[in-house]
């Protein structure tokens, strides 16, 4: 017996919730994806931590990154994952199969987006999505022209009704530093192109507050104008937990206007769409619904 190895065998709770966290970079959001507290979620991670016998995240005040070791177990928590889901769903008799066109804006999907769509892929693995980043405006065009079976758009608070609101969330103004809105001129703005529900909201609460205004950089990518925000180029809207950590969120110090809350709404056309679609409409709305309760 003195020499047989002892095996620890993982609980794929705690797996789970590591994941969700690697990939929501947040305790609090992690906890919102799998309905629990952010003390649970950090407890269940010092479980994992203590049963692999090593750090899996540096705490940072705005974000949590993974240590060498946690990076190294993301993508065998992910096959773990989906092997046993595949398991569950196969037993269960699940012969959901298909394809389903998502469109979505481009900050929401990469933020939000992988940890949803991947729970519904290990869910069902004959389910084949594409998921297409634009603005909203083309979005609606593509539903309207059937490119696609859902959509999620951003769109206002107070505006028409369209579609289910989905998410919610402060959103605030972003620059490289304080020093970007310095002087009495103009205020220099990173930009997506019109229309934009950000670009517009930033130009109507600083028109509303009598402030000048230029567009210093217009990019269609997110990468561009996180590049140009980097680069000192001006300051843009963002969601809050959007906010790259090397960025700094500006306050009314700064004499820049408060801004109401994004918002987030899915969308679908009026005919039939596949019953893969209805399934994962289904799941985000279940899934995403915890972020807007959590938002208010």
């Amino acid at each position: 017996m003195s020499g047989r190895r002892r095996f620890e065998a993982l609980d794929l709770g705690l797996v789970r919730t590591f994941v969700a966290i690697a990939e929501a970079q947040n305790f609090t959001r992690a906890g919102e994806r799998l309905g629990l507290t952010q003390s649970a979620v950090s407890l269940q991670l010092r479980r994992l931590e203590t049963t692999l016998g090593t750090s899996l995240f540096i705490r940072d005040p705005r974000r949590v990154v993974l240590t060498a070791d946690g990076e190294g177990l993301l993508p065998q928590a992910r096959r773990l994952l989906r092997l046993n889901d595949e398991i569950v769903s196969g037993l269960r008799g699940d012969d959901l199969a298909g394809e389903v066109r998502l469109g979505a804006p481009e900050d929401f999907a990469t933020l939000y987006l992988p940890e949803v769509l991947g729970a519904f892929a290990r869910a069902h693995p004959q389910v084949a999505m594409t998921v297409t980043c634009d603005l909203t405006l083309r979005l609606l065009e593509g539903l309207r022209d059937g490119a696609f079976d859902l959509v999620l758009v951003k769109r206002e608070p107070l505006g028409p009704d369209m579609g289910v609101r989905v998410w919610r969330e402060p959103l605030v103004w972003v620059a490289a530093d304080a020093g970007a809105m310095a002087g009495d001129g103009p205020i220099p703005l990173v930009l997506a192109p019109s229309p934009c529900v950000y670009r517009k909201r930033a130009i109507a609460a600083l028109e509303a507050r009598g402030r000048s205004w230029r567009a210093a950089y217009t990019s269609p990518s997110l990468a561009g104008q996180q590049a140009a925000l980097r680069a000192g180029l001006g300051a843009t809207v963002l969601p809050r937990d959007m906010a790259p950590p090397d960025m700094v969120i500006l306050g009314e110090e700064s004499g820049l206007p408060p801004l109401a809350d994004a918002e987030i709404a899915l969308m679908r056309p009026r005919g039939a769409i596949p019953a893969a679609a209805e399934q994962l409409i289904e799941h985000i709305l279940q899934a995403l619904d915890r972020g807007t309760q959590a938002r208010g």
